[in-house]
């Protein structure tokens, strides 16, 4: 299967009929690709999403799509932290894009993280190598990833399964919006406590 093939062949009508085609299996299809997606990056999370909706609902799609791509995410993140002083990444860690990337992620923590993975159309992967690479803490990586990505896929899920509605019902926005922001500031005060947890295990 050549790259144009596959352009052409992975459109939401496929999707849905090779997650109805494997719907024996539960809710796995509907986990397994964007979980796959994380791994490759050129895979159209988007779409993985909003076929997620369309064949299991707006609640089972959006809980599927956000399991799958969460844990994708902290896979890709495990492995680089894990293997990421191999040779293999020494390109990376030398390059001086990378290199502020890393140290911008340390000093910022929770925020920007949450805020890069609220957008769909972010390089995910590139955040997640980067941050595997760095030397945030493993509990706020997690963190921004599980509210990001919630954030993420709901509005993928929401769009996916009644875009008119956004149009038609601004009030339904202004709830996405507010759940973003809710999101961010409890994970702003868990992050907080976080930190407060490692300043005394330090002092103990």
């Amino acid at each position: 299967m050549d790259l144009d093939f596959f352009k052409e062949w992975i459109t939401i009508e496929n999707v849905m009929e090779l997650i109805e085609k494997y719907r024996s299996f539960g809710p796995l299809p509907g986990i397994l690709l964007p979980f796959l997606e994380a791994f490759f990056p050129f895979l159209p999370l988007f779409l993985f999403v909003m076929a997620n909706a369309n064949a299991f609902g707006l609640g089972w799609g959006f809980l599927f799509s956000w399991i799958g791509s969460a844990s994708g995410a902290y896979f890709v993140f495990l492995l680089i932290r894990r293997f990421g002083e191999a040779r293999v990444f020494n390109f990376l860690r030398r390059n001086e894009k990378v290199r502020s990337l890393m140290a911008w992620v340390e000093r910022r923590g929770f925020g920007p993280l949450f805020i890069l993975l609220c957008f769909p159309f972010t390089p995910s992967a590139v955040v997640n190598i980067v941050a595997g690479l760095s030397k945030i803490g493993i509990y706020q990586y997690m963190l921004a990833v599980l509210t990001g990505k919630a954030v993420m896929i709901f509005t993928m899920s929401f769009i996916g399964y009644d875009v008119i509605s956004l149009v038609k019902q601004p009030v339904r926005t202004g709830i996405v919006c507010l759940i973003i922001a809710i999101l961010w500031y409890a994970g702003k005060r868990v992050e907080e406590k976080l930190k407060e947890k490692d300043k005394t295990r330090l002092h103990d």
